[in-house]
């Protein structure tokens, strides 16, 4: 075993046998230096494992904080299902279960961004154009943030439905306002990806940088031009989330089987 490994194998025992408090800090790099009899790089390599993990994040002026490493991963069914509800809406396959409180963490913005490599990829636009996107951050009531939710859409959805740029984009959201428009009936599809977070969505979500994240892109294609005319991208760090799937048989394995015939 290599030396960091050894010395975070350590950290992780102390951190969980309750020697460091969930919100309380670690030691200083210096104090882990003196106390491992390491040098910087050792202690930087053994904290970059405990950062994956979800047990520490790096916080200005504050040091390595301990995160609440006994939070349960939410298991999520990502069905196929698409249905609606006459007061909210479209309903999407999401990680909330049905009546389930959650909460918005800061305000919502929205605003004109140059689109990054990714979004400008699946909404077919150039990379660096501006595009409205809507924002927010969300998670079970009293939780901390679970998700970045991203919503960009296109410059020609927005100019044949001009309301989705408000606050307020009234009754059933944004996707009614551009079915309204004319784009109507959208269809969906959904694509998931495990990367590693970017600066604003490690600072928004409150993890370390070291820590993994789902990504979760649905795509709107509207039926009039059969182009796709809204992007939303979900990201979830990796600690906090399980897919799980449910396995089905098809006719060919029914069981019991049927005998192999000799040759």
């Amino acid at each position: 075993m290599a030396r960091y490994e050894e010395v975070a194998d350590d950290l992780r025992e102390q951190i969980h046998a309750g020697q460091y408090e969930v919100g309380g800090t670690l030691p200083r790099y210096e104090d882990l230096t003196a106390t491992y009899g390491v040098g910087r790089g050792v202690i930087s390599s053994a904290i970059a494992m405990l950062e994956r993990e979800g047990l520490v994040r790096p916080v200005k002026r504050r040091g390595l904080v301990i995160l609440d490493w006994t939070r349960e991963r939410r298991r999520i069914t990502r069905g196929l299902l698409v249905s609606r509800d006459p007061m909210r809406g479209y309903i999407f396959p999401a990680a909330s279960r049905p009546d389930e409180p959650w909460e918005v963490h800061g305000r919502p913005a929205r605003e004109y961004v140059p689109a990054p490599p990714r979004v400008a990829e699946l909404l077919g636009v150039d990379q660096g154009l501006p595009v409205l996107r809507r924002r927010r951050v969300t998670s079970p009531a009293g939780e901390v943030p679970f998700q970045l939710v991203d919503t960009w859409i296109s410059p020609e959805a927005v100019r044949d439905a001009p309301q989705v740029a408000e606050p307020s984009t009234g009754p059933g959201g944004y996707i009614d306002r551009l079915e309204e428009s004319g784009h109507g009936p959208i269809s969906w599809r959904e694509y998931t990806r495990a990367r590693i977070s970017e600066r604003e969505e490690y600072q928004l979500l409150e993890i370390s940088p070291e820590m993994p994240v789902f990504e979760m892109a649905l795509l709107g294609t509207s039926a009039k031009t059969n182009q796709v005319i809204d992007v939303t991208i979900r990201v979830i760090p990796s600690d906090r989330v399980e897919m799980t799937s449910e396995l089905r048989r098809a006719k060919s394995a029914a069981w019991p089987t049927e005998p192999v015939p000799d040759a």
